[in-house]
């Protein structure tokens, strides 16, 4: 009756926790090599698993955490990858339990990617003293100065570490990646996108950070993490970079809210970014949504345009 009762845990198990789809349970060693990943959640979500892993991030240093949605059609094949990149404060929970992606991934059949904002626990001197630098607020840059170069590296990681790790342990199609993002995510996904042509099949934001070199936001950051040198910091300023774009054509889809409290504080600079597009004849279409403000109830109230979005090109 035991041995009963232990294959059905361990069958319950293996349908719960389908991190490979090769009948190996998330952290369990296959021959000689080791899963990376250890999976701390999963919940049934719009017919797929809402999931979230832990791993040792060769780039950052420290463990991470990273949201992985699996819809329904993975469990049969590869599915197109979107990647999510959360703004100042989040981490990897904001997205999966707030913007409601899910059910469009599922219908569409894309797995969503979401990782946390930043290293954390890395014990450098003033980490966690300000809200908008350090701890929660890596700005998506490879950082050049001490002592924040050695672990806030989150460009790599996010371009490269991370979509390796994703192929590597799930039904990832490596051909089809897209990027989105919220504030200073919507400004870690236009420049992933613009300093990599032809990696990302669509790219979209929610009220992004869209010239940080002119913002109070983007200059605090960059003087942190890039020195006071501000033409470095020209590599990771969308502006600049749609200026000097000359890659595959990339359409931009943004919205905006119209109430949002930090455009109105000029941290958002959305014309900059449009005027610089219209110059290099960059497709985007810009969305001033009418009342919305700078929250997740306005990144819930329009996600699924951005889905709808992304799976245009994804599944094309």
């Amino acid at each position: 009756m035991l041995s009963g009762l232990r294959k059905t845990v361990a069958a319950t198990f293996m349908k719960e926790c389908p991190l490979q789809y090769n009948s190996f349970p998330c952290g369990l060693a296959k021959g000689n090599r080791t899963m990376t990943l250890v999976q701390v959640s999963s919940n049934k979500c719009s017919g797929g698993y809402q999931k979230v892993f832990e791993h040792d991030s060769t780039e950052l240093k420290c463990k991470m955490k990273v949201a992985v949605y699996l819809p329904p059609k993975a469990e049969n094949e590869k599915c197109p990858v979107f990647y999510w990149l959360s703004g100042l404060t989040c981490t990897e929970q904001n997205f999966i339990t707030k913007a409601g992606s899910q059910q469009a991934a599922s219908e569409h059949g894309i797995i969503i990617v979401a990782p946390d904002t930043s290293p954390r626990g890395c014990n450098i001197e003033g980490e966690d003293e300000s809200w908008d630098f350090g701890t929660g607020a890596g700005f998506y840059v490879n950082a050049t100065q001490e002592p924040w170069k050695t672990n806030y590296c989150m460009y790599t990681y996010v371009t490269e570490e991370l979509p390796r790790l994703i192929n590597t342990n799930f039904p990832a199609d490596p051909e089809k990646m897209s990027i989105s993002g919220h504030s200073m995510g919507g400004h870690g996904a236009l420049i992933c996108a613009l300093k990599n042509p032809g990696k990302y099949k669509a790219v979209s934001a929610f009220a992004p950070i869209c010239n940080p070199i002119q913002c109070a936001w983007g200059q605090k950051a960059f003087s942190g993490y890039l020195g006071e040198d501000k033409k470095t910091w020209e590599a990771y300023d969308a502006t600049v970079l749609a200026a000097s774009y000359s890659g595959p054509q990339l359409d931009i889809l943004i919205d905006q809210g119209r109430d949002d409290q930090f455009l109105s504080a000029s941290q958002l600079l959305p014309d900059n970014l449009i005027a610089a597009c219209s110059e290099k004849k960059i497709p985007v279409v810009f969305r001033l949504q009418p009342g919305y403000d700078h929250s997740y109830f306005f990144i819930y109230s329009f996600i699924t345009d951005h889905i709808k979005h992304h799976a245009k090109f994804l599944n094309a």
